[in-house]
């Protein structure tokens, strides 16, 4: 099997080659180069060392990913016939897709690589920019940039910054989470004769004219705190120190118990919000909510039970496995299907044991319009349903009929459990028009409450006590109010 050799360039001139690689550089052949857009490669040429550029191929495809898929190709088509040379800028092993390429090609038994070294930019970059990586440091392809990918609190190097098309990926990405004037740093051709440091503001990297094979964006970590608010790792950390043996009282006593009630409270105030199309009223509720899950995964974690990593694990796999339609292979082009799918799924999740029941997904600690929706809704899944209105009317009617005979009655149980079918059946009425019975009834609530002001500001001005007032006036009031609504 013949061998595929790869050799470093460095980051500056042929100068800067060590001994060995440009001793082995001159009696490479055939030698191939990346790109002859480097330092060293004039040099190469001035020593009379020939080689071939793969610079054409950059011009035929649009992606670098078919660049390097080309240039790996070709290498491997080569080592059919010999032994392979093959020069990067830097170190091969440092930002070299086609050198990972090669790599796999070794695995599957294509070719035999041997990488024969080459100092990396990196070395030249932290010297440019004075900085020591031992504080922590993260280096990015600029081409592939993904915003969640990079750490604010390291150093970051963003290397193949090639064109203002890629750059202003970058910046707009990291203009996400940090100010439009956040001091970033051009780096060009480090280490060599030509290098230039240029500091701009974030919102010009794209604008500046010194971006090419050479180039790299270097990010300082940021130290400013509230610049960090938006990261989830800080909100785990506030909330782990409010926690901690010289946190908050209060959050230091809280139990899952104790935190019950407000979760409740938080998700109502988030409904408001959603009702009010209010969106910053919905950041801030939103974020009432994830405090109380967020509190719940501390104190698992201060007991040693479960943390948040857990809760995230989980839900991420479940969503993964209950989405097949998404991520694998199943098909669901409709939300019923959706649906359909994702209540087989949970069944298998519960394994071949004793079958639970239908309703039993269905918690009890729902409010009761809320938990009779649900349980009729699971019914209706499996064929416990009517088809349409008229009987669904006619059981709300002999429902009322049967509460009336208990009204005159005078049994209390009686008429509190003939109360609770009336209602029953109207939320069954209201899942067939597909009406959340809790949404009409807090129109109903609300409707109820602004109509009751009008009446108090009518009173008010009367100055007369509302408790003056018959309540065939009071009725008046209420009539106008409907009739200023209209």
């Amino acid at each position: 099997m013949n061998t595929i050799y790869i050799f470093g360039l460095g980051a500056g001139d042929v100068e800067q080659l060590t001994v060995g690689v440009y001793r082995k550089l001159k009696k490479a052949h055939p030698l191939f180069l990346r790109t002859k857009e480097h330092p060293a490669a004039e040099g190469l040429q001035e020593e009379g060392i020939a080689f071939t550029s793969f610079d054409d191929v950059y011009e035929k495809h649009e992606q670098f990913a078919d660049v390097y898929e080309e240039i790996a190709g070709t290498l491997i088509e080569q080592a059919k016939h010999g032994d392979v040379f093959y020069a990067v800028p830097g170190h091969p092993l440092v930002a070299e897709r086609t050198v990972q390429l090669l790599l796999e090609a070794e695995q599957r038994g294509d070719c035999r690589v041997v990488i024969e070294g080459g100092q990396s930019f990196l070395d030249a970059l932290f010297t440019a920019v004075r900085i020591d990586p031992i504080e922590g440091f993260q280096l990015l392809d600029a081409t592939a940039f993904q915003g969640d990918e990079w750490s604010p609190s390291l150093h970051a190097v963003f290397c193949q910054v090639y064109d203002p098309f890629v750059a202003s990926n970058v910046k707009l990405s990291l203009m996400e989470q940090l100010p439009d004037d956040y001091p970033v740093y051009i780096v060009t051709a480090a280490g060599t004769k030509s290098e230039q440091v240029k500091q701009v503001p974030l919102y010009e990297l794209d604008r500046q004219a010194a971006l090419d094979n050479l180039t790299s964006v270097y990010v300082p970590p940021v130290k400013d705190e509230p610049l960090l608010y938006h990261r989830f790792e800080t909100l785990r950390r506030v909330i782990a120190t409010l926690r901690g043996p010289h946190g908050c009282p209060w959050d230091r006593k809280q139990t899952h118990a104790s935190l019950k009630r407000y979760l409740l409270e938080e998700a109502y105030e988030l409904l408001e919000a959603i009702d009010d199309d209010d969106d910053d009223h919905m950041v801030e509720e939103l974020g009432d909510v994830l405090l109380q899950v967020m509190l719940h995964a501390q104190i698992g974690a201060d007991r040693g039970m479960f943390s948040i990593d857990d809760v995230i694990r989980t839900l991420t796999a479940k969503m993964i496995r209950r989405h097949p339609h998404v991520f694998g292979d199943a098909t669901a082009e409709t939300a019923e299907q959706v649906t359909a799918n994702w209540e087989k799924i949970k069944e298998k999740e519960k394994g071949t044991g004793r079958p639970a029941s239908i309703l039993a997904d269905v918690p009890k600690s729902l409010p009761g319009t809320m938990r009779a929706y649900e349980l009729q809704k699971k019914a209706a899944n499996v064929g416990f349903d009517w088809d349409d209105a008229a009987p669904i009317l006619e059981k709300v009617e002999e429902e009322m009929a049967e509460f009336r005979a208990e009204a005159s009655g005078g049994r209390r149980a009686a008429l509190v459990s003939e109360f609770g079918d009336v209602l029953f059946a109207l939320i069954n009425l209201a899942r067939y028009y597909d009406i959340q019975p809790e949404e009409a009834l807090q129109m109903a609530n609300d409707k109820f409450a602004r109509r009751f002001a009008y009446i108090e500001e009518q009173v008010r001005k009367s100055g007369r006590p509302i408790t003056s007032f018959s309540l065939a006036e009071l009725d008046r009031f209420w009539e106008e109010a409907k009739e200023n609504e209209q």
